[in-house]
């Protein structure tokens, strides 16, 4: 999941960039209308959040031209609280309006809200020949169906859903440690790589890169 934040102030876009990241979402900024207008046409998005008041246009104005141009899910995020403002952003097509300052929890909740009733929320991961179906926990490769373990599972999806990212050997044993239920070393950890990869078919490391001393990384299609 890829958002936009249309935004000139540093502070956020360095604080929703962190928030973002942590919940597995890809994050671009754009600081002006024009700025915006370029990312969008050039770059594929699931959702954006917009203020209101740009330095070169009116957040109103981008919203009603993003829903002509591609139909995409927009919560304006803004510290205009009057009435009219709020009727007026929901009058040119935005599907959440959140006002400044936000709270974090309340602001990623109203995200998942919006992908969701767009039909958007991450159900099926996917990276080349490999897709993960999140409602039925059921993984393929090449269209044929992967019997994985809760252990194996975990790890692949973990890092299906944050694709471009680096997990150390330390984060994904401290991410599996609860879903597992029980103890997981280093050595376990290295078995359970090599399993996964011979399951879904990429004996040569084609969706699981291995970084030399570092860890693993499933690259961005």
């Amino acid at each position: 999941m890829k958002i936009l934040l249309v935004e000139d102030n540093d502070s956020i876009i360095l604080g929703l960039e962190y928030l973002l990241n942590e919940e597995g979402y890809q994050f671009m900024a754009a600081r002006t209308y024009e700025e915006a207008v370029t990312l969008y046409g050039q770059e594929y998005f699931d959702l954006v959040l917009l203020d209101i008041s740009l330095p070169d246009g009116n957040g109103f104005e981008l919203c009603r031209r993003i829903k002509k141009e591609q139909e995409l899910p927009v919560i304006f995020l803004t510290a205009k609280e009057e009435e009219k403002d709020v009727v007026q952003g929901f009058d040119v097509g935005a599907d959440d309006y959140i006002q400044k300052p936000f709270r974090n929890r309340e602001l990623i909740s109203r995200v998942k809200n919006v992908l969701r009733r767009c039909g958007k929320d991450q159900e099926v991961l996917h990276c080349r020949f490999v897709k993960l179906d999140t409602r039925t926990g059921i993984a393929y490769s090449h269209g044929k169906e992967v019997s994985l373990t809760k252990l194996e599972y975990k790890i692949l999806s973990n890092m299906l859903n944050n694709q471009g990212k680096l997990f150390t050997r330390d984060e994904i044993l401290a991410g599996i440690w609860d879903a597992a239920g029980n103890f997981v070393n280093d050595n376990t950890l290295s078995v359970t790589m090599k399993r996964i990869r011979e399951k879904i078919g990429d004996t040569d490391g084609e969706i699981i890169k291995t970084v030399r001393g570092m860890g693993y990384r499933i690259e961005k299609e």
